[in-house]
């Protein structure tokens, strides 16, 4: 019954007026607004997953530092992006595009499923005894303790008694009080690009740790491990709590320095110890290291090892051989009074012994350094830094023997692991040595032969501001000096500045990603600021007194950590001699899992709008789909002056000077103010597209048809003999009308001059990435050759233009999109003017001389139409005219 209706509504408004049935005028403003509106938000889904696409690319080709939390945000705001674009297509084309939203399915599923993949738990025990843990289960207790199991177990050198709350006691940890959920969503919803970002988001996910119980069966088991040390030990032992995170220790990424240790516990803050470690994992510096390695989060598991204190009279750091060179076997020791502490924090000046590998070693170096302070244990709990006498400052730490015992170890050691180690030890009272950590040592390779050449013409040339100190990573280079006393000098260091600090703390470590050089009054090559250095290639000057004092900041100075001196100023001849070839860049695991999502998202290989596999079915990646639907989604808008049709009951005439009729119908906002009567005035029209249409079409009056010869003529007559849509005295309301729908930013222009039709679809306006031209032609009342050729003709113009064209049988299409708002008026201009002029030229079409003189007229009369003319001159003014 409902077709019945419509056919005879159809019959009754032909009887009328001769033309279709027109739609009401408000129902079709609220048809294109809703389509407007759903082809608004799709271009600006577009261009947000492009400009996504964009960073992701930019990323996979960089070396920057890339965190996971980056490829997570941005995989998820392109699926988000690119799934408003399928919708909003389907909101434009109801149920046509369905097809889309499984291959959308299909690849979100492939990319989120890379993101997801996690290293698996190892092992069901929460918590080890140290006696039950060996090196190959690192995934398991982390490296730290796992060589520590190693040395103690197979090696046979002493270790304090101690346990580990291993992985699966760190994931139950998480699980219990659902931390990894809220953690991941901290950092996905941080850009934390700054040091200042960072350390808030730090600050929270620290805070969030601490504040979570521990699981009740998991104090238990710590409990069960910590009674046993006692048993060994002496009831109520005090034990130092330390990180041993996967991947902490591991050759290339010690993570020196940047998790938390604690000394001196008692039972009673265990527990509480115990999660500040663990919420280590996101200080500030923990942060910045793994985002600088490219080291995923969720492949660190905090395993945490707990040893009994040692009450240490000496302690140290030494190395197997020597880290700045590669060529040199002699073993390093440094060490001071007390605890090592004050030698890995780089706060005292320890003494140095250099022993040989000999049989039996010799000392081959003994430097005593001035030792003003040392860390002792509280009889209670913790640690206090006293001053030392003077003759025990001076005095040094080790006896020669002591210093020979520890090569003897560092030797034993290098030979079991097949590799040069980093070693933490302490002495106690008793004299006994104690290995408290081992580690691969990072080698540098260096050109030594040419340092004592480069040092002295940089001596004879040039005087130093400073000289002296210790070489702590080598390499010269300049920036402006910058001096870091306290945490929130760190928060405004600037990119490529000096560092320079009277003590080289594990926590300026944050800060050498942005350095150009290290600088320090305190510190030694041991420590873990040195080691953080050397890993990050940052040249780095330890122990040059007065420093902070003698260096000036905001001046530019020139670091030469090989020739130990500071100069004033940037020294050429240094800084070019001193730069050593890039390696290749190792690949990360972030950049890995970076690498492996983008394929899924951006290789565009839907290319050709024509071709047989554009469609939904073919598209590959995120970019094909953002493809095909931005082509499809200006396919339907442009169908929208096609499918509705309008009357002069729902139009207003243009009052204007042409002689021809112009009918417009206000979509949305396109006038100025409402017009009540017939006719609206060109000065109440603020259609953007529209008026730069006009301006073309009025630019350079018609001077009517071009000169046909008689072939001309014969053509057009025998034409019309046979296509009966061409004879002139057929009546058509609609002969000699054009027809605009407009808004402020929206132009569709039906209109047909004699035998030539013509469409524009457009939309301009701010946004340079939804801007887009489609312009169709056909028609002409010559033959068929001959209309082929003006098609071809109008197309070379239009290309000349920067539009994409293409010439099908007799008619032309021609598309444009995301320039800038002026760019697109100026080609709208270029339109506007074709419109006009290039009716009736099919007649002349078979005249080669004839066609080259309109061309000529037209790129004349064009270049003043768009003055600066095309985007690349062509160099020619001949016609190529198909035959």
């Amino acid at each position: 019954m409902g077709k019945i209706i419509d056919s005879l509504k159809e019959f009754w408004c032909k009887w009328r007026g001769g033309a279709p049935c027109d739609t009401d005028v408000e129902e079709l403003r609220t048809l294109f607004r809703a389509r407007y509106h759903n082809f608004k938000l799709l271009l600006n889904a577009n261009n947000k997953a492009l400009e996504i696409m964009a960073d992701l690319e930019g990323a996979v080709r960089s070396s920057r530092p890339i965190a996971m939390s980056f490829v997570k945000a941005n995989c998820t705001a392109v699926s988000v992006n690119v799934f408003k674009m399928v919708k909003n297509l389907d909101e434009l084309a109801p149920g046509k595009y369905e097809e889309l939203y499984s291959r959308f399915r299909d690849i979100e599923g492939a990319i989120n499923q890379l993101l997801s993949q996690k290293r698996p738990v190892v092992g069901e025990e929460l918590v080890l005894s140290l006696r039950d843990v060996h090196a190959d289960m690192a995934d398991q207790v982390g490296s730290k303790m796992g060589n520590l199991g190693e040395i103690r177990n197979r090696i046979g050198l002493p270790v304090p008694p101690g346990f580990v709350v291993t992985s699966r006691g760190y994931q139950h940890f998480l699980e219990a009080s659902e931390l990894q959920a809220e953690i991941e969503r901290l950092l996905q919803s941080s850009s934390a690009d700054e040091l200042d970002e960072l350390y808030d988001l730090s600050a929270k996910i620290q805070q969030l740790i601490i504040r979570s119980p521990v699981p009740d069966d998991l104090q238990e088991a710590i409990t069960v491990a910590y009674r046993k040390i006692e048993e060994e030990v002496r009831p109520g032992v005090r034990v130092s709590v330390r990180s041993s995170a996967l991947g902490e220790d591991s050759a290339g990424t010690s993570f020196a320095g940047q998790y938390r240790s604690e000394l001196n516990v008692s039972a009673e803050f265990l527990f509480d110890i115990y999660k500040e470690i663990v919420a280590s994992k996101y200080g500030l510096t923990a942060l910045t290291y793994r985002r600088n390695r490219g080291i995923r989060d969720e492949d660190i598991a905090m395993c945490v090892g707990c040893m009994a204190m040692l009450d240490a009279a000496a302690g140290g750091v030494m190395y197997s051989r020597n880290p700045m060179d590669v060529r040199d076997d002699a073993i390093f020791i440094n060490a001071v009074w007390g605890l090592p502490k004050s030698v890995v924090d780089g706060s005292v000046d320890p003494d140095l012994f250099v022993v040989s590998r000999s049989s039996p070693p010799t000392i081959l170096k003994k430097t005593i350094a001035t030792k003003e302070r040392m860390f002792i244990c509280y009889p209670e709990e913790g640690v206090c830094r006293l001053e030392t006498t003077a003759d025990q400052g001076q005095a040094p730490s080790l006896s020669d023997e002591q210093a020979i015992s520890l090569a003897l170890m560092a030797t034993r050691l290098e030979d079991y692991y097949g590799s040069p180690q980093d070693i933490e030890w302490a002495i106690t009272a008793d004299g006994t040595i104690y290995i408290l950590q081992a580690r691969p040592l990072q080698q540098i390779e260096r050109d030594k032969a040419s340092l004592p050449e480069r040092n002295d013409r940089a001596r004879d040339r040039e005087p130093a501001l400073l000289d002296g100190g210790v070489t702590a990573s080598p390499g010269v280079a300049s920036g402006e000096v910058y001096i870091v006393r306290k945490s929130m000098d760190a928060l405004r260091f600037p990119e490529g500045a000096v560092l320079v600090a009277t003590q080289a703390l594990p926590g300026w470590a944050a800060l050498l990603h942005r350095a150009a050089a290290v600088v320090t009054e305190h510190g030694s090559i041991t420590g873990h600021l040195a080691n953080v250095a050397r890993e990050f290639g940052v040249p780095g000057l330890f122990g040059l007194a007065g420093a902070t004092s003698s260096l000036k900041p905001g001046d530019v100075v020139t670091v030469d950590a090989d020739g130990r001196r500071i100069y004033a100023g940037r020294i050429e001849f240094l800084l070019e001699q001193s730069k050593t070839p890039k390696e290749p860049r190792r690949e990360s695991p972030v950049h890995n899992v970076l690498r492996e999502v983008s394929q899924h998202i951006v290789p565009l290989s839907l290319l050709d709008p024509d071709g047989q596999d554009f469609k939904p079915k073919k598209c590959r990646t995120l970019h094909d789909i953002t493809r095909f639907i931005h082509e499809k989604s200006v396919h339907e808008m442009f169908n929208f002056g096609k499918e509705h049709h309008f009357s002069e009951r729902s139009s207003k005439q243009l009052v204007c000077e042409v002689p021809m009729q112009w009918w417009i119908i206000n979509l949305d906002d396109g006038f100025r103010e409402d017009v009540d009567g017939k006719h609206v005035a060109l000065s109440n029209i603020i259609c953007v597209p529209m008026l730069a249409l006009w301006e073309g079409i009025v630019a350079i009056p018609w001077q009517g048809p071009p000169p046909v010869d008689t072939k001309g003529l014969m053509s057009v007559l025998l034409e019309a003999t046979t296509n009966p849509s061409l004879d002139p005295t057929l009546r058509s309301k609609y002969a000699n009308r054009n027809y605009f729908m407009i808004s402020r930013n929206f132009c569709s222009l039906t209109s047909r001059f004699g035998f030539h039709f013509s469409t524009v679809e457009t939309l301009v306006g701010e946004r340079d990435m939804e801007n887009y031209i489609s312009f169709q032609f056909k028609g002409g009342a010559a033959d068929f050759q001959r209309r082929l050729r003006r098609a071809h003709f109008v197309g070379d113009i239009l290309s000349d233009y920067d539009f994409r064209v293409e010439v099908r049988e007799d008619a032309v299409f021609a598309r444009l999109e995301g320039r800038d708002q002026e760019f697109m008026k100026a080609r709208l201009r270029v339109l506007g003017y074709l419109s006009m002029h290039t009716r009736q030229l099919d007649m002349i079409m078979s005249n080669d001389a004839a066609a080259r003189n309109h061309r000529e007229k037209i790129r004349r009369d064009l270049h003043s139409v768009v003055p600066g003319g095309r985007s690349e001159e062509q160099g020619s003014d001949t016609v190529a005219l198909p035959h």
